[in-house]
């Protein structure tokens, strides 16, 4: 089987599990465009905005789009084959993330654009609503120190993707530059937008092309910016700390919406490779079931490493806390919601093509951001020549970061609604509280750490991030239940999502806690294993409960 018939199955594949099972699952939740909306109920300005549903859909794709669904296929191809990773992306991303991710906007929406964690407390009681915000609170920061901790590595020396290559400007220098640089593009967009009222085509025409001017520009300005990894990681949540309170329109928004043409143009330039590319298969179908690196198994490996390219606790977040205060009409949640996952399965996909094109020779030692920005370099010289693959990687590097970084000041104001939510406070001073409480862990542990430590967190970031997206589904088929609804359509994934991620997390507490020697990251992880598994077992014990008081028949 070849690559561009691969790319063309996928693309078939997404496209009528948009229009089918996406429009069937949308018909169970009765949707209503003449329903006011939370973002028209509650338009304050900052948080409550109703937004233009394609500006909407950038802004939503740049925050659930980070580095999950990129380094995720590349490390599971590496170690199962692509075939088992092909499946579970294909089918993962149609019946579960799109539908997670879905369902998580439209019970936000239903519930006044409330939390996740806000709506639990609503459907499962106080308790309950308390223990899932204690667990996503801990996701949260575990997300938040290891996107720091990579932004930062990449401002200070040159990217793992530049590495090797004779160039004539610093590399960390030139992320940092353009990252500097297209923040200050979003807040100008979002001054814009607000006050000069300019019509979005003309936005775009202007910011756009500037964004990646800037990229280019990163080049040439590449010494403007040299510091040492642990004062960007502090600056950079110092930043979190800022964009978490101020408005939505002045950086959410726009640095949202100019990401999303960011990787736009990354996906335009994986399908010119998958397309065009004089590259084969290089890798194996099939290797085995043995994980090497964690000594586990296909199964529940494969589907934690791969994570958001197919199923995402993360986004259910994002929905449930910042894109469910700006849907405009609930007509834009079949789009917004399934649409923009079913990307992400795409940003999988062309990852996936990467790794597939690469011997394992060629790979052997090489870190997933190495491979990843290699294979978008290759795919831009397509355009631009072999002659500017300097360039070409750079940009690579850039786009990688840009992801990573739209990540870290989401996930920042999402720690802020749930530390609101729990506290009960309310206007300057709980949004205050809320982001201290929230980053200030992460600041103490970037702090305490060494260069690199992000992958201390990122297995069991995974991990965790997968059971949120089942306990999240949880909660939604108890309200489905409550309201007499179909639920099979979100309590048959959670099911599978919930056994798999538990059964990985035992696994990690396991091997964390023989691996340890005394009060180390290793037995932090181990112990944040096993209170996530008791978290999790109580939300359970407590669903099946209600869902039993309530019996009632499909």
């Amino acid at each position: 089987m070849s690559l561009p018939l691969i790319a063309v199955l996928f693309i078939g594949f997404i496209t009528l599990g948009y229009f089918f099972y996406g429009t069937w699952v949308a018909r169970q939740f009765n949707l209503d465009p003449a329903l006011p909306t939370p973002a028209h109920i509650h338009n304050d300005g900052v948080d409550f905005v109703p937004t233009n549903p394609f500006y909407l859909f950038a802004q939503h794709f740049s925050a659930i789009a980070a580095a999950g669904p990129i380094a995720g296929p590349i490390v599971a191809c590496q170690q199962f084959g692509w075939l088992p990773c092909l499946i579970w992306i294909s089918l993962g991303v149609v019946f579960i993330g799109a539908v997670h991710d879905f369902s998580s906007l439209t019970c936000s929406v239903k519930h006044g654009a409330h939390s996740i964690a806000d709506i639990a407390k609503e459907q499962l009681g106080t308790k309950a609503g308390k223990a899932m915000m204690l667990f996503i609170w801990i996701a949260l920061i575990y997300i938040i120190v290891a996107f720091a901790d990579i932004t930062a590595g990449s401002f200070v020396s040159s990217p793992e993707e530049l590495q090797g290559l004779d160039l004539n400007f610093h590399p960390g220098g030139a992320v940092a530059w353009a990252s500097i640089s297209y923040l200050l593009l979003s807040i100008c967009l979002g001054l814009v937008e607000r006050y000069l009222k300019f019509p979005l085509w003309i936005n775009t025409l202007i910011f756009v092309p500037a964004t990646f001017f800037v990229c280019w520009a990163g080049t040439h300005f590449s010494f403007w910016f040299q510091m040492d990894q642990a004062s960007w990681a502090l600056l950079i949540c110092v930043y979190c700390s800022i964009a978490s309170l101020i408005p939505v329109w002045l950086l959410l928004q726009p640095r949202g919406y100019l990401g999303g043409y960011v990787l736009y143009s990354v996906l335009i330039l994986g399908v010119i490779g998958l397309f065009f590319s004089d590259r084969t298969i290089q890798q194996p179908m099939f290797t085995g079931f043995h994980f090497d690196k964690m000594a586990g198994s296909l199964f529940p490996f494969l589907f934690v490493t791969i994570a958001c390219g197919a199923c995402s606790g993360f986004h259910g977040l994002v929905c449930s806390g910042t894109t469910s205060k700006q849907i405009d009409k609930e007509s834009h949640l079949h789009p917004v919601g399934y649409g923009a996952m079913l990307a992400e399965g795409f940003v999988a996909l062309v990852s996936l093509g990467i790794i597939m094109m690469m011997a394992p020779h060629e790979v052997t030692g090489l870190k997933p951001g190495t491979i990843y920005g290699r294979g978008i370099g290759e795919f831009l010289t397509l355009i631009i020549g072999k002659n500017h693959l300097p360039f070409a990687m750079t940009f690579g590097a850039m786009a990688f970061s840009t992801f990573v970084f739209d990540t870290l000041d989401v996930s920042t104001r999402l720690g802020r609604y749930l530390v609101e939510e729990l506290t009960g406070l309310s206007g300057k001073v709980g949004a205050i509280l809320g982001t201290f409480i929230t980053i200030a862990p992460a600041a103490l542990i970037l702090m305490n750490t060494t260069s690199g430590m992000w992958a201390q967190f990122w297995t069991l970031f995974g991990a965790a991030n997968q059971l949120l997206a089942a306990l999240t589904l949880l909660v939604i088929s108890v309200w489905l239940h409550k309201n007499n609804k179909r639920l099979a359509f979100t309590l048959i994934p959670m099911v599978f999502v919930l056994i798999t991620t538990l059964v990985a997390l035992i696994q990690l507490a396991r091997s964390n806690w023989e691996k340890s020697s005394g009060m180390d990251l290793l037995l932090v992880n181990s112990l944040t294993s096993i209170g996530l598994i008791m978290l999790s077992i109580y939300l359970v014990t407590v669903s099946l409960g209600k869902m039993l008081k309530t019996r009632n028949v499909y």
